[in-house]
């Protein structure tokens, strides 16, 4: 079969395409080619937080890869068969581990494998969503599709020392259903904090402030707050709500300040008053474009990584999209390939 050829520059331009690509790859069985991967950053080419979502993945579905190394800026990935696994990882710094589950949880599911996986590495980093959003956020969105996992936070990972531990099941999807998220209706939330070596009546004023903001906008709200052991000190975030029409979170991490964090969480998280946040608007093109069925969600603002994935996704499955502008927001529609040559 021959490659599918990916602009690795393309839109957001960094480990996005990576990730969608080879994801869709593996589940699809179609073999792809990324080009200029990171040509346009500070250091170009493959870091090695890219790398072992790859290398996992490959195990996973049997598959060869060309230019899986440091520095590289083009990527070959032919998969085979994928197979049932267990598996335990160290992603050996404070690498992402939402982001390598990521492209492990729709591949593995959608494959219709059973994976258990151990990933040691970073649980709440910079530039990633953290452990407790993809558990509850992703977790409870992917629910929707029929993608089922569960997602054990064993030990708290924080930058830049990372050794944060993720236990992660991931079952077989039996049936990928389409998805319809158009405006948050509930007025409740919820709100978790995990924090290490922060002096604790800190972190309880920042969830303090947060639960006012939610509060003076009509919220309802339900909060946990845990110290964690971990080798760093930091701190996490996250408020979020579900509904029978919508499904939002908003979090953040600490980096080098506590100042003002509860505060601008809790804002975003009011903004974010659609269908979905635009964190995980990025997160639902993958599966969605391998659904026949029409998908609609609703968001506030389209990001980089929405329209990359949106790009990629089009390349490998032939799926069909529509973005279109509303009063207070974008509404996106997705249908995916009725052949989308899925293994």
């Amino acid at each position: 079969m021959e490659s599918i050829k990916i602009d690795g520059s393309f839109g957001e331009g960094g480990g996005q395409i990576i990730r969608s690509a080879v994801t869709l790859s593996a589940i699809t069985g179609r073999p792809v080619e990324i080009e200029n991967i990171r040509s346009n950053r500070k250091i170009p080419g493959l870091r090695p937080q890219h790398m072992l979502g790859v290398k996992i993945l490959s195990k996973i579905c049997q598959a060869k890869v060309d230019g899986l190394h440091v520095g590289s800026t083009s990527l070959k990935f032919y998969p085979s068969q994928g197979v049932d696994m267990q598996l335990r990882e160290d992603v050996g710094t404070a690498g992402s581990i939402p982001l390598i589950l990521q492209v492990l949880i729709p591949a593995a599911s959608l494959l219709k494998k059973r994976l258990e996986i151990a990933i040691t590495g970073g649980t709440d980093v910079p530039w990633s969503p953290t452990a407790d959003y993809t558990k509850f956020v992703l977790g409870e969105a992917f629910s929707r599709i029929g993608i089922d996992f569960s997602l054990d936070i064993k030990k708290r990972g924080y930058y830049p020392k990372g050794g944060g531990l993720i236990e992660t099941k991931i079952l077989p999807c039996k049936n990928a259903k389409a998805i319809s998220f158009l405006e948050r209706t509930t007025k409740s939330a919820k709100m978790v904090c995990s924090y290490h070596d922060i002096q604790e009546e800190t972190v309880l004023q920042e969830v303090s402030d947060a639960k006012k903001i939610l509060e003076d906008g009509g919220f309802e709200v339900e909060h946990h707050v845990k110290e964690d052991d971990a080798l760093d000190i930091g701190c996490s975030i996250m408020v979020f709500s579900h509904d029978d029409s919508s499904v939002i979170g908003s979090d953040m991490i600490y980096y080098k300040s506590m100042s003002g964090m509860g505060k601008a969480v809790a804002r975003k998280f009011i903004e974010s008053n659609m269908g979905t946040d635009p964190s995980l608007s990025d997160m639902l093109v993958v599966p969605l474009s391998l659904i026949p069925e029409t998908s609609i969600f609703r968001v506030n603002q389209i990001t980089k990584h929405l329209e990359t994935n949106l790009f990629v996704a089009s390349k490998i499955t032939n799926c069909k999209y529509g973005i279109g502008k509303l009063d207070n927001g974008f509404e996106v529609r997705i249908v995916g390939s009725s052949d989308p040559g899925m293994q």
